[in-house]
């Protein structure tokens, strides 16, 4: 296990490039909320020629769709969703020139390509932590699509959102390293 990074997000390729499979982070900043919906629609718009809502250079998109807050808190339970469920969109938004994304499970081959080709990371938050995750939330808001509820675009600010590297930007998968010695038996 390595010692945690602490980055700040946005964040460019440079940062990109010090990130390994197996990393434990800590985020500071602003990420992104995005999931299915969003992800539809922010590519529906980008192939009928429209601008998109917000400049995704550099950006963190987490795959998250918030439960409300509860008076006092920025937001409610905010855990990964499947990042699989992105797939079919992923090439087009890491295109587009994004850094970074939080979610959780595997992903396609076409989207590692896509990650080695942009210089992109993948980070996994840990499912079932919504609760806790949320903690590290300290401001939500909306950005594009509010007709989408829980799933519109969303600028979450965030203080030490942990996660841990699940692919880095030349393709090495921590689940794969992970299972590895497991298989030999």
């Amino acid at each position: 296990m390595s010692d945690v990074k602490r980055i700040t997000a946005p964040f460019d390729k440079d940062v990109v490039k010090t990130l390994k499979a197996g990393d434990n982070v800590l985020i500071s900043g602003y990420i992104i909320a995005a999931r299915d919906a969003a992800h539809k629609a922010l590519t529906e718009a980008l192939a009928r020629g429209e601008k998109l809502p917000l400049d995704f250079k550099n950006q963190v998109i987490y795959y998250v769709g918030p439960t409300p807050a509860i008076p006092g808190n920025a937001i409610g339970s905010a855990g990964p969703t499947t990042s699989g469920r992105m797939d079919k969109y992923t090439p087009t938004m890491l295109d587009l020139g994004v850094s970074g994304m939080i979610g959780k499970g595997y992903r396609s081959d076409a989207v590692v390509e896509s990650m080695k080709k942009n210089c992109v990371v993948y980070m996994v938050a840990i499912g079932g932590t919504g609760a806790l995750i949320s903690q590290s939330i300290k401001k939500y808001e909306v950005l594009a699509y509010p007709e989408l509820g829980p799933e519109a675009v969303a600028r979450l600010e965030v203080v030490d959102f942990p996660a841990i590297v699940a692919i880095d930007c030349d393709g090495n998968d921590f689940y794969k390293q992970g299972q590895a010695p497991f298989k030999q038996i």
